[in-house]
Parts: C-alpha cells; sequence; structure tokens
C-alpha cells in the first residue's frame, strides 16, 4: 500500500501528465468569447455536445442567424470546429474540441484591457455555473423520481489547511475528476445525462478573530 506521501504523488503526476495541453487562451481567443451568448454557445457544446446553430437558437430563444454568427466567430478563433462527417451545408453540426483550457493565466492578463476581458468572460462562466446549481436546487425540490436528486451531492465545509495541504486535496480530486471523464466522456444509454461536476478549494478572506 503507498504511504500518503505516494499517494498525493502519484495523483499530482496524473493530474500533470492530464493537463500538460491544456490550451490556455490567448487575448485573442477571450476577446472572441467576451460576449455573454457565446459564453453560453461555448458552455453548451462543452457540456451537452455537438449542436447546429438551429437547435442553439431554440435552447437560447435567439434566431439561427445569430446563433451562426456566433459560431463563426467562436470557430475563427479554434474554441469550436465543424464536426466532421456530419450535416450539411446547410445545416452544419458544431463541436467544441476535446481538452482543457485556461482562461486565466499570468501571459494573457499583462494590460488592463486584457484583466477586463478575462475578468468579463471568467465571470460570465461562475454566472452560468451559479444558475445551474440554482435551477437544479429549485427543481429538485419538486422531482417526483428521487433517483437522481439521491444521486447528487451539494455540500460545503471547512478544512484549515496549509497550501501545501490545499494542492494536495486539489490534486486528489482532480484525478478523480479526470478519470470520471476519461472513462463516461462517449458513454450513451437511456438513464445517460450530462452530469456536470464541480470542485471548489479556495482560502476564505482573513476577517481577523481566532486563528
Amino acid at each position: 500500500m503507498n504511504t500518503p506521501d505516494e499517494q498525493e504523488s502519484d495523483a499530482a503526476a496524473r493530474v500533470e501528465s492530464r493537463h500538460a495541453n491544456d490550451r490556455v487562451l490567448d487575448a485573442q481567443a477571450l476577446r472572441a468569447l467576451a460576449h455573454p451568448l457565446r459564453v453560453k454557445i461555448y458552455d453548451i457544446l462543452s457540456q451537452y455536445g455537438p449542436q447546429t446553430a438551429s437547435s442553439l437558437a431554440e435552447r437560447l430563444g435567439e434566431s439561427t442567424g445569430s446563433t451562426s454568427y456566433h459560431l463563426r466567430a467562436l470557430a475563427k478563433q479554434d474554441l469550436i470546429r465543424e464536426r466532421p462527417g456530419q450535416g450539411t451545408g446547410r445545416e452544419r453540426w458544431w463541436e467544441r474540441p476535446v481538452g482543457g483550457v485556461t482562461m486565466s493565466a499570468a501571459g494573457t492578463a499583462k494590460t488592463p484591457a486584457a484583466r477586463a476581458v478575462t475578468q468579463l468572460v471568467t465571470s460570465e462562466f461562475f454566472r452560468l455555473r451559479q444558475q445551474a446549481l440554482l435551477d437544479f436546487h429549485d427543481h429538485a425540490i419538486g422531482l417526483e423520481d428521487d433517483v437522481w436528486k439521491d444521486a447528487s451531492l451539494i455540500s460545503t465545509a471547512t478544512a484549515r489547511l496549509t497550501p501545501a495541504q490545499s494542492a494536495e486535496l486539489t490534486h486528489r480530486i482532480m484525478a478523480i475528476i479526470d478519470e470520471t471523464v476519461d472513462r463516461y466522456r462517449h458513454q450513451e444509454g437511456e438513464d445517460v445525462r450530462p452530469v456536470t461536476i464541480r470542485a471548489d478549494v479556495f482560502p476564505l478572506p482573513d476577517i481577523g478573530g481566532a486563528s
């Protein structure tokens, strides 16, 4: 059996290997995303898989012309791509390439304008994530079928950690998430549906008092 230090080293190595080729979005890519509708489109493609301009328009209450325009803007920065071997010239299917992306990095936010764009995009993503959580909570209260409610988790806990211990926890969580995503990425079936996996680990602000 591995020691705790060996387990942490193994988890950290798996996470580093898994995310070694993650794309760090540059300023141009972030500017292409700096529109609430484009963030929604990118989010839907990330979570639900390939879509057409028509299916996105129906989901978002927009015109097909509007979603087509925004899809082309995202594709220009390689944030999404046309799905090969599917669709026609009139009904093109779009997908988000497999792989992680990083939206905030020191190298992409050197100027006030770059920092503002990064803030705008990440804030919109966080807003959508929070709204999805609230929607699930409101919907789950009235669910007649408790299968998904019982299979879900909304939990908050607080631990007193050092930076090294926080990093260890982060690596362990990310390793589990990565393994789950890779294992079930293409799973299909009657009971299969997209499940969002959230993990938040961050230090609380200092408000004084006991330490």
